[in-house]
């Protein structure tokens, strides 16, 4: 038997930093959504525990114990597990690879041992974001990434997500934020077209954008790129990058902008992704 489980990017469409903790972790209040690009992991029954990584984006993807899906099969402390590991996401990129792997492990694994999930404790220990990658699907994440509550379904749009190649290390981008205590967002209103939720992102932010340009200035060229493609309705930058996307109307709007990208970066036309559907 085994059991495959797919690993969606995630897209902070807003990250407003609201304040920090005395321990050092940064508050947050985030609008995140999944997108319908992303890893797959295939787990299988096996003498020991393994990892072999495979796919576009493999090259130096470790395969030890610094790579979160093994931190995550550990957690189950069992059978031993055979995984494969189908990269397609550009690593240290602001859209969850990792974690997204690390959940989609922790999935597979509670089906494939017929298990409950870790405990929640456990769960965020592997990564602040590991706990919002496991339920894909349009949420608000707030406190240091442990508090998720639902948010309103997305409207039909399109997405393109584009990476530079260059790695913007987080703490590196926490440690350039001038001010660390910033309003959160107001209460999520709900839209009915991409044009609705462009217009509502417009007035709100990406706390870390700026920093990471600092460190990173290509980051301001992929966003005018975005920008400047037909029917972007916003550019933004997710996480604390590199990754940036611009969202479209409709698909086709999307797959266009993606291919005048290519070539340049790493582009990626999608939509977005709900695991329930």
């Amino acid at each position: 038997m085994t059991v495959e489980a797919f690993a969606p990017a995630k897209i902070n469409l807003t990250l407003h930093v609201t304040g920090r903790r005395a321990d050092g972790y940064h508050l947050l209040d985030s609008l995140v959504v999944f997108a319908d690009a992303g890893d797959r992991l295939i787990c299988a029954p096996a003498e020991g525990l393994s990892l072999m990584v495979t796919g576009p984006r493999a090259g130096g993807v470790p395969t030890d114990g610094r790579n979160l899906v093994l931190q995550a099969a550990a957690l189950f402390d069992g059978p031993g597990v055979a995984i494969t590991l189908e990269k397609n996401l550009p690593a240290a990129a602001g859209i969850g690879g990792g974690s997204s792997d690390a959940a989609a492990t922790l999935r597979a694994l509670a089906a494939l041992l017929r298990r409950p999930l870790p405990a929640a404790e456990a769960v965020l220990a592997l990564g602040a974001d590991v706990p919002v990658c496991l339920c894909p699907r349009p949420v608000r994440m707030r406190g240091v990434g442990e508090v998720i509550s639902a948010a309103p379904e997305m409207p039909r749009m399109g997405l393109v997500l584009v990476n530079p190649g260059v790695e913007v290390p987080t703490p590196v981008v926490f440690g350039a934020l001038a001010e660390k205590t910033n309003p959160p967002m107001p209460d999520l209103p709900g839209w009915n077209t991409a044009a609705d939720l462009a217009g509502w992102l417009k007035v709100q932010r990406n706390d870390l954008e700026s920093p990471a340009r600092l460190h990173a200035p290509v980051i301001g060229d992929v966003l005018e790129a975005l920008a400047a493609t037909p029917g972007c309705l916003l550019a933004r930058m997710s996480g604390s990058g590199a990754t940036c996307f611009g969202i479209y109307g409709t698909q086709a709007a999307a797959q266009n902008a993606a291919q005048r990208l290519h070539g340049r970066w790493w582009v990626q036309a999608c939509a977005p992704y709900s695991e329930a559907g």
